[in-house]
């Protein structure tokens, strides 16, 4: 098979496209997907920097999801035939022509979206999924803040919360005005430029004081201060990136007083068993949302796998809004 390999930790130009050994047979409970797509996503790029290493067992080749057809499954799969169209979560590998996955992190394609497209469904949608809907439990007439809404993550979220939480009002920071644009095409209510406003202001001038009750943030120590500021009454706090550091003071003063909760998840790092129970309940009440309609993926530019590198300059360069695939 063919694969995007690096040649050590560095910039874009370490991505090599080159002929590698296939992957092994599927173990009992696993299948073999031919990779039609997958997507760049920001663990993809720190993994290429040498600064996420992947799950011990997992390809060290970069990629967590992958849309593309069944080619081989194990022993003791069932619900899955050879020729199937797929879209999977997965711990690595994604950057190949083939990769094998355990059979409860694949999902079938929504109907209405092409094969390609759905490459950069499975790693957003456990995401939102298991973080807003399971760990934050958003109920419906809440407060939502989402930073970097018109990334893959906040675009989906936008949606998802609009689509399965109807009266939730949802906010949203980004970067220039184009990206707050479509931000409120996709359903915010309220968008903040976080280059020259103040988030925690304006979301509580929206809700009259409370703040929100819900926040999924990727910024990490830069915003952790003020996303405590920002939660209400009993808000939840739910921390999915890095992107401004890793230290930083908590006020638990403020925290108790809110009677705030602060979760730090990670997807990757899940057993399987978790990634199987989250990929059932995105096929059980994410995928028909998706399938109606109400959730449409929102896609920057499709880019050969061979040209990984110009795709992570893409995302490093946050010009993008939504996800950039890569297809074979």
């Amino acid at each position: 098979m063919y694969a995007v390999t690096l040649d050590g930790p560095g910039g874009p130009e370490v991505l090599k496209w080159r002929e590698v050994d296939d992957p092994p047979a599927p173990g009992p409970d696993e299948v073999v997907i031919d990779v039609v797509a997958t997507a760049v996503n920001r663990a993809d790029l720190l993994q290429r920097q040498g600064l996420y290493a992947p799950p011990p067992g997992a390809s060290d080749i970069i990629g967590l999801e992958c849309s593309g057809r069944i080619a081989a499954v194990g022993a003791d799969v069932d619900g899955w035939r050879t020729g199937d169209e797929v879209c999977a979560l997965l711990s690595g590998g994604g950057y190949a022509t083939k990769v094998v996955v355990p059979a409860g992190q694949v999902l079938p394609v929504p109907s209405g979206v092409d094969l390609v497209t759905a490459g950069g469904l499975p790693e957003v949608t456990s995401t939102v999924y298991s973080t807003v809907f399971q760990r934050a439990a958003i109920a419906d007439g809440e407060t939502f803040l989402v930073h970097g809404g018109a990334s893959g993550i906040g675009t989906f979220a936008i949606q998802a919360v609009r689509a399965l939480r109807p009266k939730a009002l949802i906010a949203t920071t980004a970067g220039s005005p184009g990206k707050l644009e479509r931000c409120r095409e996709l359903g915010a209510d309220v968008t903040v430029s976080y280059r020259d406003e103040d988030f925690v202001a304006r979301v509580k001038e929206a809700t009259g004081g409370r703040g929100a009750d819900v926040v999924l943030d990727n910024m990490g120590a830069k915003y952790l201060a003020r996303n405590v500021d920002v939660l209400a009454p009993d808000g939840r706090l739910v921390v999915i990136g890095m992107q401004g550091g890793i230290r930083a003071e908590l006020n638990l003063a403020t925290l108790l007083t809110k009677r705030g909760a602060v979760h730090a998840v990670s997807l990757r790092h899940r057993p399987a068993e978790q990634k199987a129970a989250i990929a059932a309940g995105v096929r059980a009440e994410v995928w028909p949302a998706i399938e109606a309609g109400a959730i449409r993926p929102v896609i920057d530019r499709v880019l050969p796998l061979r040209e990984a590198a110009e795709a992570h300059r893409v995302v490093e360069s946050l010009g993008h809004v939504g996800k950039v695939l890569l297809a074979v």
